[in-house]
């Protein structure tokens, strides 16, 4: 009888360690498919010719939602009141291949915003922000089409590094206009068009430095001078004091004369 039962037992036992493997197999890959598919409450998610589709325009947010579907391939965040766009924002969208923040408050973009993104993305739209400038790593290796048009662009070295090397949209490329320059005679026109006509920024930068250690220099120089006069000053007045007070001492001769004089009397 035991012999029976064991065996039973045994394969009782298997069946069940099986469907506990099955069970733990399913759940993780529903748990994977919940962490990719999941969409944030304030934007709407949807399948488009098989790309998903993370819809978040006008919905008044104030940062870029930190939990965005893995396998986003189009993400629209324009029309809100995003001010900043922080270090690794997209790092986790591999698959990410258009991005639209136009439209915006954006102030300022960290110099790793886009890191991990920037293999897939083909397109960026950052127009009709806040943008003055931005660091020269912040676009680093991205080969998308970007539109900055209608920003409040101040146009100097960093500026022009910066557009060296990126693929601007051909439609909007004259929209990118200098709001304030090194120089105020650009102010108002579009930044390729005067970089095209051979202005480089990068050498204003480096002649303002210049002007600025010269008149830093000079300054310093003309401070030792005064205190040099008014050292040579200083001690003539000393000098001169102490002439007249050598003057006003009573000679030998007439100390001699006294002497004499109080000598005869005694």
């Amino acid at each position: 009888m035991q012999d029976f039962v064991r065996p039973r037992m045994f394969r009782v036992s298997l069946m069940f360690n099986g469907f506990a493997l099955l069970w733990g197999l399913l759940s993780g890959i529903l748990l994977q498919n919940a962490s990719v598919m999941a969409c944030p409450s304030s934007c709407h998610c949807m399948e488009k010719n098989g790309l998903t589709v993370v819809q978040c325009m006008s919905r008044n947010l104030e940062k870029i939602p930190p939990d965005l579907p893995r396998d986003t391939v189009v993400l629209l965040l324009a029309a809100n009141h995003i001010t900043h766009i922080p270090n690794h924002a997209f790092r986790d969208l591999h698959y990410l291949q258009e991005l639209d923040l136009s439209n915006n408050d954006i102030e300022t973009v960290d110099m790793g915003a886009f890191l991990g993104v920037s293999d897939s993305l083909l397109v960026l739209d950052l127009s009709n922000n806040h943008i003055q400038s931005v660091p020269k790593e912040a676009f680093a290796r991205l080969r998308a089409k970007i539109s900055l048009s209608n920003n409040p662009w101040h146009c100097e070295c960093t500026l022009q590094e910066v557009l060296r090397e990126l693929r601007l949209d051909p439609e909007t490329v004259n929209e990118v206009i200098c709001h304030t320059a090194v120089q105020e005679e650009y102010a108002g026109k579009p930044v390729i068009q005067v970089l095209d006509s051979g202005i480089n920024f990068c050498n204003f930068h480096h002649k303002t430095t210049d002007v600025a250690m010269f008149v830093t220099m000079f300054g310093w120089f003309t401070m030792v001078i005064a205190y040099v006069i008014y050292y040579v000053r200083h001690n003539q007045e000393d000098a001169r004091r102490h002439l007249e007070y050598l003057k006003s001492l009573p000679s030998n001769s007439q100390i001699s004369k006294d002497f004499d004089t109080i000598s005869t009397v005694l």
